[in-house]
């Protein structure tokens, strides 16, 4: 009898998850141990400064003060992992093929929709243009050579236009230079956008967008993001 999938693969637990966040993040930032270690001495010494302070004075409190400081410092450590994680996520999927469409996918949020399969791309260049639709309007994302970038903007930017008459389109170049978004800052600049339509206006626009569009499955995507592989794993 066949074992089903969940019984062959094992998902990692906990502590696991952990682990791989903390080995994920101190590739980039390899300070990182000694920063959580401060944390933790900072964390005590706040709970025995207070323990101390507090009257009555007895050892009990003191210990009790000191083990609270403690939790303190995991959970200050804890967080400071989780956020440089995100950072040294976008740091290690910058200038790589598909990385604007895994940050349009996952880091958008629900107000957002947007598929890491680009809508445009050039089989030989790999450019690739991405779209995402919210209560901001129509935001097109390009990725790649700005030069080459041109024809594939301008038919996406045509075609959003013609099907979401009224609706704003907004177009992101993906990089470092003048006029340009890094990657790591996509999801911000996106989510800033002032609302111009609302719920149901959105949905008609995503569902007239799907209609026209045409297929690029066919098509070879960009395969430099694997999101198994490059997204900061965070504990459950």
């Amino acid at each position: 009898m066949a074992k089903s999938p969940s019984a062959t693969e094992k998902q990692p637990g906990f502590f696991s998850q952990l682990r791989s966040l903390f080995r994920f993040t101190r590739e980039i930032y390899p300070w990182l141990p000694w920063a959580q270690i401060a944390l933790l001495v900072v964390g005590v010494l706040i709970g025995l400064i207070v323990g101390y302070l507090i009257p009555p004075f007895q050892i009990w409190s003191l210990v009790l003060w000191g083990i609270t400081g403690l939790l303190l410092g995991v959970l200050g450590a804890m967080f400071l992992m989780t956020r440089l994680s995100t950072t040294a996520m976008y740091r290690k999927i910058d200038g790589m093929p598909g990385a604007a469409g895994h940050v349009i996918s996952t880091s958008l949020g629900r107000s957002w929709q947007g598929s890491e399969v680009p809508v445009g791309v050039n089989p030989k260049t790999q450019d690739a243009v991405y779209r995402a639709i919210g209560r901001g309007g129509i935001v097109v994302v390009a990725e790649g050579s700005r030069g080459r970038l041109t024809r594939l903007v301008k038919d996406e930017k045509t075609k959003a236009m013609r099907v979401a008459q009224g609706v704003p389109v907004n177009v992101f170049y993906v990089g470092h230079g003048d006029d340009e978004v890094s990657i790591e800052k996509l999801s911000k600049t996106i989510k800033k956008l002032p609302k111009a339509i609302d719920n149901a206006t959105m949905a008609a626009v995503i569902k007239r967008m799907e209609s026209v569009s045409q297929s690029v499955a066919s098509l070879p995507i960009p395969k430099g993001i694997d999101p198994l592989k490059t997204r900061a794993p965070r504990p459950r």
